[in-house]
This record gives structure tokens, C-alpha cells and sequence, in this order.
């Protein structure tokens, strides 16, 4: 029996990193979109318009706070290192291949 094992994760926690930084900034430009413009159109539509703001948490991936730590994530993926010895962890910058 063949069985895969998922990659593994560096640090523990949530990720919320995207793909690219563009990526990321699209989705965030989305969501805020959303929100604003859910709450700008209330006087013209109604409450109706309140419906916009659910969607923008999906392209958050949770909140306002998520998509600001995923791009935290997404701009260090690769430039940062979290090691942790004898219950000490620290961050360091990672070294280019040779």
C-alpha cells in the first residue's frame, strides 16, 4: 500500500500567505472593496446592500486582521527561518542556495 504524506509545515499555525504578492494585494483590494462599497451603497439600496459584506471575508480568509497577517506571510515567505533549539525560537534570515 502507497500512502502520500502531506508536506509539512515549518512552523505551526494558521497560513495565510497567497501565492504571489500581486495575488495577495488583489485579494485584499477585493475585500475592502466589498466592505465599502457594501455600507457606501446602503443609502441607494437599502439593507440589501449589507449582503456585499459577508463576501469580503472570503476573500480575507477571515477578517481584516488574517489578510494583513497573510501578507506578512506572503512578503517573508522564503526570506525568513523560524528555528527553535531548546525551547528558544528565533528568527533568521534564510541563506540563498549555492
Amino acid at each position: 500500500m502507497n500512502t502520500v504524506k502531506p508536506p509539512r509545515s515549518t512552523a505551526p499555525g494558521a497560513n495565510f500567505a497567497s501565492r504571489s504578492v500581486p495575488r495577495h494585494l488583489a485579494r485584499g483590494a477585493l475585500g475592502f472593496g466589498l466592505i465599502i462599497g457594501s455600507i457606501a451603497l446602503v443609502p441607494a439600496v437599502g439593507p440589501v446592500a449589507l449582503l456585499a459584506a459577508p463576501l469580503a471575508l472570503i476573500a480575507f480568509r477571515g477578517c481584516p486582521t488574517c489578510w494583513m497577517v497573510g501578507l506578512a506571510q506572503t512578503i517573508s515567505r522564503g526570506r525568513l527561518e523560524r528555528r527553535c533549539t531548546d525551547g528558544v525560537c528565533t528568527l533568521t534570515k534564510t541563506h540563498p542556495a549555492q
